[in-house]
């Protein structure tokens, strides 16, 4: 597969992220394969090693998105990154999380972005994003009995339009050289509250929306007993919502704009462009 050279591959690549970072790659004229478990251009497990290196395959760059809702995965990532040296990967681009740095010890995040400062075969940039606005327009956060339902107290957090993060992956792909040992930290252009999202929905929405102010543990456990996550990310999300009730979400900063030339969404942008979704 010599010729598919200048070819990245996307993992997650029908995930929230990754589908438009192979969508804006192919629009900017480089190849983009996908990989994931189902409904990918190539089948892709962190689960089984023998996927890793079909994916890799004829590829100069990657997207790296970590296994989801885990906390211990730097061994299975090791691996794939042992793999991406072996196949002459030039270049990787790191889906991290705003804050990783100060991630519990848990948490391998951070783990995996010393894994890639160490490794000198190829080149990195790192993605640490605020809080996705997607989570309120899909099953994340879902807009129940005219509430939101997360524990955020009086905090805030600039949240971050899923399409500014890809075009920020984007470039960093498109021109590897550019953004070498780069790390940004993709933010809306607001710091907005619990209540102010709920605000702004029911005004564009036209419905009444609340914030519901749950308490935290009963959140975490609640998310646990349904199922929705395993038992061990109650870490995860222990970590972020805490970071918000304490002060210490997100700040709007200009990465966004300084990386693709344009302004960030703001948040009642994207939820005009997906009225929809709470009608």
């Amino acid at each position: 597969m010599a010729n598919s050279r200048n070819t990245a591959l996307v993992l997650g690549g029908t995930g929230r992220t990754g589908a438009r970072v192979a969508k804006k790659l192919v629009e900017h004229g480089l190849n983009a394969r996908t990989a994931a478990r189902h409904g990918a251009s190539v089948m892709f497990d962190w689960d089984n090693p023998d996927t890793y290196s079909a994916a890799l395959d004829g590829v100069d760059r990657v997207y790296l998105v970590s296994p989801t809702m885990r906390v211990k995965f730097a061994d299975r990532v090791a691996d794939f990154l042992d793999l991406a040296e072996q196949s002459r990967v030039r270049h990787i681009t790191y889906l991290s999380t705003y804050g990783s740095d100060r991630a519990p010890a848990e948490v391998d995040i951070h783990a995996v972005e010393l894994d890639l400062a160490r490794r000198k075969s190829f080149s990195h940039s790192i993605l640490r994003p605020a809080w996705v606005m997607q989570n309120f327009s899909d099953e994340h956060l879902p807009l129940i009995g005219g509430q939101i339902t997360v524990p955020t107290g009086s905090g805030s957090e600039a949240f971050v339009d899923a399409e500014d993060i890809a075009s920020v992956a984007v470039a960093t792909l498109l021109t590897p050289a550019a953004h070498a040992g780069a790390t940004y930290a993709p933010t809306g252009p607001q710091s907005l509250s619990l209540a102010d999202v709920a605000h702004i929905i029911a005004k564009v929405a036209g419905c009444p929306v609340a914030h519901n102010d749950i308490d935290p543990e009963a959140w975490i456990g609640a998310a646990v007993e349904a199922g929705f996550v395993p038992a061990d990310y109650a870490v995860t999300l222990r970590w972020l919502t805490t970071a918000v009730i304490t002060g210490n979400g997100s700040r709007p900063n200009d990465d966004v704009e300084r990386v693709t030339g344009r302004p960030a969404t703001t948040f009642e942008q994207f939820v005009r462009r997906n009225a929809t979704a709470w009608m």
